[in-house]
Formats: structure tokens, C-alpha cells, sequence
């Protein structure tokens, strides 16, 4: 979709109502502007005195459009974040005036919060993009649509404009069941799971013991909240006599995206990832019945063994499908390594 304010030489543009125009100037807007901004930006734009009727100002988002009004419509500077830049090295898959994509390393925090002000992927993005980002919600900052767990690593996709960011939340938020946004993971788990293709069917919800923990809760509980985990188990690991094993690697797809998703739903079946020191914690001696060099590399993998390795979605752009893959990073592939060995 063409900017229709050529941001970068001009920040003002001159509409005039057709003999068709009808309706609040708000929605009037969001429908000429082919949706290039919400409905919300709109609304805020014209409650600042950026919108302008036949050269006086508007400030009424209600205001009814007249055939022939001549519309001026001016967007402010894109503010600063409040985030700082910060020159941290990212591994980017792509990058044009729309998007990023990069391959986020286990440890980086994606956003920052309490303890992690600083040192996180969003500050690595403003000093990375620079002025090629426009502005989300009239702020110049990088629009995450969605987000992986500090010790989760893989692809990420980030938006660097409001129409971008709006067409690839929109996407997430489908999860994928009527679009072609596509999210897989690679788990390394405990044992192996009984059917060797699943699915999970639980609702999610914060703990009642541990309020930044997830568990699993009963359809009727106030938060919960749907959650579907689609599981294939890609190898096994120490195969034992009975047909099961110690460790499993298992491909996860997610029809929906909560909070530790995998993470408890595995944990939920009998088999939580390895290294996971929040849902994984009680099966930590399982290490005991591996071979010394495998325990060895299991004793010190101190991070859940997760990695989202392949992303695909629809560009808000072009409506191109894009898609990409992380390789599984060096310490995980380590512990593949060991389990086989």
C-alpha cells in the first residue's frame, strides 16, 4: 500500500469530500486513507488539532463530513521513545521499509519491564532501524506483534510502521486458521509421549500458586483462556526396551499463542522440556539415568529447550508470503548431540 503522505518529504495532505461523502469525519478518514491508520490513531489525530475543515481546524471526531469539505489532514513528528537505543548485535533474516525479521538468541528480553529496562531486543531495534522507523501509534518505536520467552530463541518478525503493524497483528491474533501465518517450534522434552502425533486442548491461566506462572485451568475459571498445541514427535532418544525413551525431540505448532504455551501444555501431558526450571522442575533427576556425557551437557543446559524455528506470514505490503527459518542455536544443538550420542 502506497503511503499517501510520502513520509520522509511531506507530512500533510489536502482530501476533498466527494458528493458521496457521508458520515463521522473519523471513519470518513480510516475509509479514504484505504486504512493506512486505525481508527484510533484517527480519532487521537484530530483530538491533537492535526485535521483541518476548509482551512479551520476540527477537533471533533463526531463531526459530520459535507460533500466538497476540503479535508487537511498533518501528522506530527513522530515522537521519541522513551526506550534509548542501544548497540546490540542482532542476527537479521530480512529487512525492508515494512518489516524486520531477526533471530532472537536465548537470554534477550523483547520488551522492557521491570528489571529489564535496558539491554533488550526492543532497544537493539531503535538503535538498529533508526529513523526507518515511522512511528507506532505516533511514536517512533519498533511494533511487536508478538513475542518469545527471554530463554526462548528463533524467529521474530517486527513491524516498523502502523500499517504494517496493524495487518501483521491481525495475522497473529487469527492464529493462522483462516490466513497463512504458520509458527513451529522445536521442543526438546522428558520421555516421549504415548501417541506420537497430538493435540493439546487446554485452557491456560495464571497460577493460582505463582501469579507470573501459567497453568492449566478448567473451561469454567474466570481466566482462562483457549489454548491448542498441535505436537509431533521428530526423533527419540535412549530408547528403551519397553519402547519408551528418555528424551524426545518434538515439533510444536500453535493454533493459539498464550504465555508458556508449550511450555505448560507439554508439562501438562507428563512431558516438560528440558532445562525448564519453571514446569520442568521435578523430573531434573531424569538426567540420572542418561550416560555421563549426556548428563554432563544436561547439567548445564540451564534454559528451557525451545527454539520457534520457522515463521511464515502474509507481508502487509505486497501480500507476498514470506517465510523463514532460524537453525537451532549452538547450545541446543549441543544437547541434540549428547542425546544421540
Amino acid at each position: 500500500m502506497n503511503d499517501p503522505f510520502n513520509q520522509g518529504e511531506t507530512a500533510r495532505k489536502v482530501l476533498t469530500a466527494g458528493e458521496d461523502a457521508e458520515g463521522r469525519l473519523d471513519a470518513w478518514l480510516v475509509s479514504v486513507l484505504d486504512g493506512e491508520f486505525s481508527r484510533s490513531r484517527i480519532k487521537t489525530l484530530i483530538e491533537q488539532g492535526a485535521v483541518a475543515l476548509n482551512g479551520k481546524v476540527c477537533t471533533e471526531p463526531k463531526k459530520k463530513v459535507q460533500p466538497g469539505t476540503a479535508v487537511e489532514i498533518t501528522l506530527p513528528e513522530p515522537e521519541d521513545p522513551e526506550p534509548k537505543g542501544e548497540d546490540i548485535p542482532l542476527d537479521v533474516l530480512y529487512e525492508d521499509e515494512d518489516l524486520i525479521v531477526i533471530a532472537k538468541p536465548a537470554g534477550l528480553v523483547v520488551h522492557p519491564g521491570a528489571g529489564n529496562w535496558t539491554g533488550t531486543l526492543v532497544n537493539a531495534l531503535i538503535h538498529h532501524c533508526g529513523d526507518s522507523l515511522s512511528g507506532i501509534g505516533g511514536v517512533k518505536r519498533p511494533g511487536i506483534v508478538h513475542r518469545l520467552d527471554k530463554e526462548t530463541s528463533g524467529v521474530m518478525v517486527v513491524a516498523k510502521n502502523d500499517n504494517a503493524h496493524r495487518h501483521l497483528a491481525a495475522q497473529f491474533a487469527d492464529h493462522g486458521r483462516t490466513g497463512d501465518l504458520e509458527r513451529a517450534y522445536l521442543a526438546l522434552v522428558w520421555g516421549r509421549p504415548q501417541q506420537l502425533r497430538g493435540t493439546i486442548d487446554a485452557p491456560l491461566g495464571r497460577s493460582s500458586a505463582d501469579r507470573t506462572k501459567r497453568s492449566v485451568k478448567r473451561e469454567e475459571s474466570i481466566d482462562a483462556r483457549e489454548a491448542i498445541t498441535h505436537y509431533e514427535v521428530v526423533e527419540r532418544f535412549l530408547e528403551q526396551e519397553d519402547a519408551t525413551a528418555l528424551a524426545s525431540l518434538v515439533e510444536c505448532r500453535l493454533e493459539t499463542g498464550r504465555t508458556h504455551q508449550i511450555r505448560v501444555h507439554m508439562a501438562h501431558i507428563g512431558h516438560p522440556l528440558i532445562g525448564d526450571p519453571e514446569y520442568g522442575a521435578a523430573f531434573k533427576t531424569k538426567a540420572n539415568r542418561l550416560p555421563e556425557h549426556a548428563k554432563d551437557v544436561v547439567s548445564r543446559f540451564h534454559r528451557q529447550a525451545l527454539h520457534a524455528y520457522l515463521l511464515a506470514f502474509e507481508h502487509p505490503r505486497t501480500g507476498e508470503i514470506m517465510e523463514f527459518e532460524a537453525p537451532v542455536p549452538d547450545d541446543m544443538e549441543a544437547l541434540l548431540e549428547a542425546l544421540r550420542a
